[in-house]
């Protein structure tokens, strides 16, 4: 067993864990984040993303060993005071969601891709979700999502208003 440290969304956590647990076993069945969902167990479909020290990486693909010492933030993490991250909030307005399986890792990837790139194009939205896959929808809503997102973080800031 190795002791690890972490915050993960927020929350100070130290515990012993195998060498061998991936960090998205430790986050589901140690934690209880069940919104960072196993899809593929290969690092294919982008379903377990979540933001490691701030940027994504999906986490089938590192140990939680290889975490100590970061701050994770999961999906159940985003929400603060009962508000929806506003990414979260354009994926419910745009309908960014058919199952919702891959919605959780789709919407990490999108604040990442959306904090290197405030306003991105629809070819560069595009480019930066190709790593989270989507059975279902088509892509067309995610893309919008993302758009509403960008446009509405913007506003906010011009506003005055903190996202």
């Amino acid at each position: 067993m190795t002791r690890i440290n972490l915050t993960v969304d927020g929350q100070q956590v130290a515990d012993d864990v195998e060498p061998r647990m991936l960090l998205v076993q430790y986050l589901r069945e140690r934690l209880g984040k069940t919104g960072t969902v196993i899809g593929c167990d290969t690092s294919n479909c982008g379903a377990c993303t979540v933001h490691l020290d701030g940027t994504s990486v999906k986490s089938c693909n590192v140990l939680a060993v290889q975490a100590d010492g970061s701050e994770i933030t999961t999906i159940e993490g985003l929400a603060q005071n009962g508000r929806l991250h506003p990414v979260q909030e354009a994926f419910r307005e745009c309908h960014g969601l058919q199952c919702g399986f891959c919605t959780p890792g789709m919407i990490m990837q999108s604040i990442d891709l959306l904090n290197n790139n405030p306003h991105p194009s629809e070819e560069a939205i595009r480019l930066g979700l190709e790593g989270n896959l989507c059975r279902c929808t088509g892509y067309h809503n995610i893309v919008k999502a993302v758009q509403h997102a960008a446009e509405a973080t913007s506003s906010q800031h011009a506003e005055g208003v903190g996202a």
